[in-house]
């Protein structure tokens, strides 16, 4: 249906296209200029990364499944570390995430392990899975390895952790040793503690920064810096932590899921998830500010975990578990985690939400040096793992778009686009971001469709310069904006190799699509 919009004399030739509840004010065509002369910034491809805790299945039955017909004799699910290889995964950050503050470090090295009780997740945790198999999986990635502390444990207690893996000599390098590891592993990352800002866990940040930089100069630090920024209050960096510890930290972690999570699985459409895409951008400008007024500029962000849809984990976590066999603990774990795997919740949202805040990290590629989808497999994350294969839901692919066909360095782009409006939100039916080589001739550009159900014409110049031609694209669309991936169907949406024409700049984005166009410049 269309209506006319006859408001004010300025929108008089202005025309309202409504899909169901979508609205969309056109002006008549969407318009995206890349400045080539304007400086570029160098993206860092830690955006890239992946985070795994030791909730429900990620990890045992996920990445790790000793016994299973598609691991190997050490236990890695060989079919998952070949699709995660296609992700050009940098950076891993693990063990948690909520496990980790119940999480000791000595339980899950050497050949003595013991399961032991996880209050955390109301589990028995195994205790098969520690500190050499997560960095032997890092390994056999290509990914830097990066390890939380425990944000309850004293400073020494992290310490060692970090002389076990970095040490060359002394009593936990030879500890190390004695385990089958001379080699020190030589981990760079390290963070104090998950999701805690009160004045006791910001003293544990100052002792423990501290003396690990006296020790490692060269390892990198973070902590807790701010969560939240769903709605209008984001937070900025706690100014206590910035004067105890700001001179002892190289990122602080900022952490959000854009749809909360709620007792009964959330039943939520693609237009309520999409009108979610613009707010990772403006909370990254927060923190940014919040770090420039607090003159920390050098302190970059990691956005160690992200996601558009929070985790369903009913009744947890908790401090206390009394009884681990207890039907209404069974009944929560067994039961409500369940509800992350229906696969008919990903979709188009999911990929086209990725690639929002994707762009975002990209715009902001002077602050935002890290950031790690929460998790990297099962529960929410981008690829799902059962005991007989994977299923590859739709933000995966857009995943691997962006690791493989983007460039090195962010070009300046200016985006002016009609609102798609639902309820009271909206957001920019066109989000685009254009990368470079250091080469300056290859072009990498993104461009996103929000609109559910309609093409948009959309006009690109380069220096100026309508584009002009056909050039080859990947484009990340299905037959519906609700499309999902599973076992039955595991590629109803998939990228596909196409070619993209432009007539004196113009061209045509599908419905709910995301494509990547590579140009060389002559």
């Amino acid at each position: 249906m269309h209506q006319w919009n006859m408001n004010n004399t300025a929108k008089a030739n202005v025309m309202s296209t409504m899909i169901g509840a979508a609205v969309v004010e056109a002006r008549g065509m969407e318009e995206v200029a890349i400045d080539i002369a304007a400086p570029t910034k160098r993206a860092d491809q830690m955006i890239f990364g992946g985070f795994l805790e030791h909730f429900d299945n990620q990890i045992y039955g996920g990445v790790f499944d000793p016994g299973s017909p598609l691991a190997d004799e050490q236990g890695f699910r060989l079919d998952v570390i070949e699709a995660l290889k296609e992700l050009k995964i940098p950076v891993i950050r693990w063990p948690g995430g909520c496990f980790v503050d119940a999480y000791h470090w000595r339980k899950g090295v050497g050949p003595e392990r013991e399961p032991y009780g996880d209050p955390r997740w109301g589990v028995i945790e195994p205790n098969t899975f520690g500190t050499h198999e997560f960095i032997e999986l890092c390994r056999r990635l290509g990914a830097e390895p990066y390890i939380c502390f425990n944000g309850l444990a004293s400073p020494q207690e992290n310490l060692d952790w970090v002389a076990y893996c970095n040490a060359t000599a002394g009593e936990m390098a030879e500890l190390r040793a004695s385990h089958g590891h001379p080699e020190p592993y030589n981990v760079k990352f390290w963070s104090v503690g998950n999701e805690r800002y009160d004045k006791a866990y910001i003293h544990r940040v100052r002792d423990t920064a501290k003396r690990v930089k006296e020790l490692y100069p060269d390892v990198l630090m973070l902590c807790s810096g701010s969560q939240g920024g769903a709605g209008t209050q984001m937070p900025g960096v706690h100014t206590y932590l910035m004067e105890q510890a700001g001179e002892y930290l190289d990122y602080v972690s900022v952490h959000n899921y854009w749809l909360d999570r709620a007792d009964q699985l959330p039943q939520v459409d693609y237009l309520t998830a999409i009108m979610k895409s613009e707010m990772p951008d403006a909370y990254m400008g927060v923190v940014a500010q919040s770090l420039s007024e607090h003159g920390a500029d050098r302190i970059k962000i990691a956005f160690d975990e992200w996601n558009l849809r929070a985790w369903q984990h009913p009744g947890f976590p908790r401090n206390r578990v009394e009884d681990y066999d207890e039907p209404t603990i069974r009944e929560l774990v067994e039961r409500r985690r369940t509800q992350n795997d229906v696969a008919s919740q990903y979709t188009m949202a999911d990929a086209l939400f990725s690639a929002s805040f994707l762009n975002a990290c990209l715009r902001h590629a002077d602050h935002v040096a890290m950031a790690t989808i929460a998790p990297l497999v099962n529960t929410r994350g981008p690829l799902f793992v059962h005991p007989k294969g994977i299923v590859k839901r739709p933000h995966v692919h857009t995943m691997a778009m962006y690791a493989n066909e983007l460039h090195e360095r962010v070009a300046e782009v200016t985006v002016k686009a009609d609102k798609l409006t639902h309820g009271n939100a909206s957001v920019d039916v066109v989000d685009a971001i254009a990368t470079v080589d250091d080469t300056g001739r290859r072009v990498a550009i993104a461009l996103v469709n929000r609109h559910p159900s309609e093409s948009v014409a959309c006009a690109l110049s380069m220096g100026g310069v309508p584009l002009d031609g056909t050039f080859r694209a990947t484009r990340l669309t299905a037959d519906s904006p609700d499309a999902y991936n599973d076992i039955d169907t595991p590629d109803r949406v998939a990228p596909k190799k196409v070619e993209q024409t432009f007539s004196k700049g113009t061209t045509s984005l599908p419905p709910h699509s995301l494509t990547i166009v590579d140009v060389t410049k002559p």
